[in-house]
């Protein structure tokens, strides 16, 4: 009897997140016909008027509509506006990232900044982490990270500490800038426009929550890595110290990097025009009614003869803008480097055309998720969940809402890793909830990409986390136990934030 060889088992593989969007709305469009429909009043600015939720005619979904949803998710339709805005500003952010990158500005100013410490390699540890930290906060700092791991764990393995400090230094000032997000367009941004809310709105807080988090990453990995130069045995990556030293060549590292005046000029414009957007996205007269400074100065800016022509008849002043503006300034800044760098128009173009093309998905999956909102609103049963919602949150304050959807986002960020498929798919059901638990959208909007953020540090299905372990010759289990109680530190401090901020 002879015996045949089995075919290996298939391991299970997570389906994309587009897969799971699209389950999510056929399953949305199953619960259609049977779910009843209604609608709630609404005052002068669309938002709706609790407590006036009425039954209507039911209109159940079907397959061409199920088809069609992630198309109305991207244009819209008369009951919801479409994702086109967002994904049009992911592209353009895509872009500009592309031609910045094209000038290795980001790359060798990082490699300066560590070649200039030699021999202060500790003090780098919170300098870097600011640095990631901003990234991660302001434009989603994630898998261009992948560049700096090369980089810096030979470094910190030479001076004596480990690389879990060079992973910790990255990922984790990264990530919690993405926890923390001020203006990151594929968190802060896709959920504040399926709010129909300024990105702007709530910042002030946020940077409260970023400083604070911040400090208490950049605490937890100084510790570790004081402890592993003290006595190198309380590395947990202890036992394969000599073959780290012998895998990465440290002596063929080129330490005397130097940046060109064209990549400096770029930082600078790169810096600044983060800067612009942020200034132009706080919502300055609701923090104070008197400040209305930027209205005049745009204003006598556009009544100069000739002048507020050229420089453009419909300059929004800061405070005011929206996806239009910071989109249109995103591509404004990608021409202003190419012209400071010296780039060819050929080389521009294949730098923003692949810097658009690595966003691209981003910006499909914000569609695909906003027709689950499609399907939900064309049926009419996003007015009798809410109401279900209304009535279920009649007796819980405001803390104990927020802390419940800062829970509910943490295991929906492992079923949906696309923090911005996640924003575009549950945001539209979850904001107008807080509305009825008297917690701002903003605040809704903070809990969210918390969790998100919190995620990101530790699921297996990250691209980011699994290459630069891969990088480094770490297992992840070993990853979980470092960074254990930094994820209770944060979990713990987010929860506490989020309640205080819910009371004010």
């Amino acid at each position: 009897m002879t015996n045949e060889p089995q075919a290996p088992k298939k391991k299970f593989k997570m389906p994309s997140a587009y897969t799971i969007l699209f389950f999510i709305i056929i399953i949305v469009a199953i619960l259609s016909w049977i779910i009843p429909a209604g609608q709630y009043d609404t005052n002068k600015a669309g938002d709706i008027i609790a407590h006036t939720y009425h039954a209507v005619k039911s209109n159940p979904q079907g397959i061409w509509d199920v088809f069609a949803a992630p198309i109305y998710g991207m244009i819209g339709n008369d009951k919801t506006e479409g994702a086109i805005s967002v994904s049009l500003f992911i592209l353009a952010i895509g872009g500009f990232l592309g031609v910045v990158n094209q000038t290795k500005a980001l790359d060798d100013g990082v490699a300066t900044v560590v070649s200039k410490y030699k021999g202060k390699e500790k003090q780098l540890i919170p300098l870097l982490m600011i640095l990631f930290a901003l990234g991660g906060t302001t434009f989603g700092m994630s898998e261009e990270t992948i560049a700096f791991y090369p980089l810096l764990i030979p470094v910190m393995i030479a001076v004596g500490f480990d690389s879990l400090v060079a992973i910790a230094i990255i990922l984790i000032g990264s990530q919690i800038g993405c926890l923390a997000s001020t203006v990151n367009p594929f968190a802060t941004g896709v959920a504040s426009q399926t709010l129909n809310i300024s990105p702007g709105d709530g910042i002030i807080s946020r940077v409260v929550l970023l400083v604070i988090t911040t400090a208490l990453g950049i605490f937890y990995v100084y510790h570790y890595a004081s402890k592993v130069e003290k006595d190198p045995k309380n590395s947990l990556l202890y036992e394969q110290r000599e073959e780290d030293l012998k895998r990465f060549n440290l002596s063929s590292r080129d330490e005397n990097y130097q940046m060109t005046g064209r990549q400096k000029a770029t930082l600078w414009i790169f810096g600044l025009t983060f800067f612009i957007m942020i200034l132009g996205l706080i919502p300055w007269d609701t923090i104070n009614k008197k400040w209305t400074f930027f209205v005049t100065i745009t204003k006598k800016i556009q009544d100069i003869p000739v002048l507020g022509h050229l420089l453009g008849s419909n300059l929004v002043p800061f405070g005011s803008w929206y996806f239009t503006e910071i989109t249109t300034l995103f591509l404004l800044g990608a021409v202003i480097v190419m012209f400071a760098s010296r780039m060819s128009e050929s080389a521009f173009i294949d730098s923003f055309m692949s810097g658009m093309s690595d966003f691209i998905g981003v910006a499909i999956i914000v569609a695909v998720a906003r027709g689950i909102q499609i399907v939900m609103n064309d049926s009419n049963m996003t007015a009798t969940v809410l109401h279900w919602g209304e009535n279920g949150l009649s007796h819980l304050g405001s803390a104990v809402f927020i802390i419940l959807v800062y829970i509910f986002y943490i295991p929906m960020s492992f079923l949906i890793p696309s923090t911005s498929g996640l924003a575009a798919a549950t945001m539209g059901i979850i904001g107008p909830l807080g509305k009825f638990a008297g917690v701002a959208p903003s605040l809704v909007v903070t809990a969210y990409q918390s969790a998100s953020g919190w995620v990101n540090l530790i699921t297996p299905t990250s691209g980011v986390i699994m290459g630069a372990l891969a990088i480094a010759h770490v297992n992840i289990t070993v990853w979980w136990k470092f960074i254990f109680k930094l994820m209770v530190y944060l979990l713990i401090t987010t929860i506490i934030f989020l309640a205080v901020m819910a009371l004010i």
